[in-house]
């Protein structure tokens, strides 16, 4: 294999940014079509000052889950209305169906995210789920988007629990790339890391450090600040970019293997895979002087630290040991960690990072690193 990256065609951020859709759409194709969640196309498109109506654009509904079901629909109505360019606006599902989608047809597609949650909209990568929530696998695309679209302000107006689930997964975006680079396995474009690749992932993780704790609030007041844009750019760009040229490992594999429970379905993907990256550490043997920070850095930001803050407190080892055989499923990153991982090792990392997380919101930690 070689070294490999991939970026998005264009990425533009800022306040107002939504105002360069139509230039957009216009240099991409002729025909387009907006596939829109439905808070989208009721509260946001409405008052984003572009009049799709009168430029002959229709807006398609997302029906809430990227399965082939929906998929297939979609794939339909781009066929008979000879859509030629495709606009993905919302949250990581919508973008990812919208990704999709339009590869399928072979079309462009300018993905517009409307909540800083997820680092999908940069990737070239997609996650399709059963219709009941469930993971099934990951579909990659020939080509990343050729534009991403972020507009600060709308992402600003957005509830603030979506940017803490954006800063989940972008707190896994080092750590699994190091895992990567460590054990020379293959980042998610077939290829090994390139320095770019790595950097950005240390950048990602820098920066949510830095600027985690004050875009939280700066989002709770709906208020624009440098730490708000900061964090933005790291949830959607830095770790976009991130993960996908340097590599995923174990925190997304045990994303993966929660979705098998029903319990964490109502929680989001962001928040998930932040109890995956601490159960992560665990499982990789990782200072005690780092767990202590990442898990300081969940409880500042209001990311899960246990089993109980996703929905599982009260699963017992049985349960969790088919997340931990899900999560070591032959064709999961979680075997780009170091040595042989199986599920009972996986299983007590899973609960280790539980420990350690009910101890603190106890008071029974020391504030020295690792202590119980």
């Amino acid at each position: 294999m070689y070294n490999k990256a991939v970026f998005p065609g264009k990425y533009i951020q800022g306040v107002g940014a939504i105002a360069e859709l139509p230039a957009l759409m216009d240099l991409l194709g002729k025909q387009g079509l907006v596939l829109a969640s439905p808070s989208v196309k009721e509260k946001i498109l409405p008052g984003c000052g572009i009049d799709l109506q009168a430029r002959d654009i229709p807006i398609e509904s997302f029906n809430g889950e990227c399965c082939e079901n929906e998929l297939a629909r979609l794939s339909a109505v781009v066929l008979q209305r000879k859509v030629d360019v495709l606009v993905g606006m919302g949250g990581g599902k919508t973008i990812d169906t919208a990704k999709i989608v339009a590869d399928r047809a072979g079309i462009p597609v300018i993905v517009v995210p409307t909540i800083a949650s997820t680092d999908a909209p940069c990737s070239g990568c997609a996650v399709i789920y059963s219709q009941d929530g469930t993971f099934e696998s990951v579909c990659y695309q020939k080509t990343n988007p050729p534009a991403v679209l972020v507009d600060v302000g709308i992402i600003a107006a957005a509830p603030t629990r979506f940017l803490v689930a954006g800063m989940g997964d972008a707190l896994s975006t080092w750590f699994e790339a190091r895992s990567c680079d460590r054990t020379h396995s293959p980042n998610e474009c077939g290829g090994y890391s390139t320095m770019a690749g790595l950097h950005i992932a240390r950048l990602c993780y820098e920066t949510l450090l830095a600027h985690g704790l004050a875009a939280k609030l700066a989002s709770e007041r709906h208020m624009i600040t440098p730490a708000l844009e900061h964090i933005v750019e790291a949830n959607i760009l830095l770790s976009g970019l991130g993960f996908e040229s340097a590599g995923l490992a174990a925190a997304h594999s045990i994303h993966n293997g929660l979705t098998a429970l029903a319990e964490t379905h109502s929680f989001y993907h962001g928040e998930k895979v932040a109890f995956g990256v601490l159960a992560g550490l665990q499982l990789a043997d990782a200072s005690a002087e780092e767990s202590e920070t990442v898990f300081s850095f969940c409880q500042d930001v209001g990311l899960p630290t246990t089993l109980a803050d996703i929905g599982l407190g009260q699963a017992g080892r049985e349960k969790l040991m088919l997340v931990a055989q899900k999560t070591c499923a032959p064709e999961q990153p979680v075997h780009h960690e170091a040595g042989v991982i199986t599920p009972d090792k996986v299983l007590n990392a899973l609960l280790a990072a539980d420990a350690i997380g009910q101890a603190r919101k106890a008071g029974r930690t020391s504030h020295r690193p690792g202590g119980l």
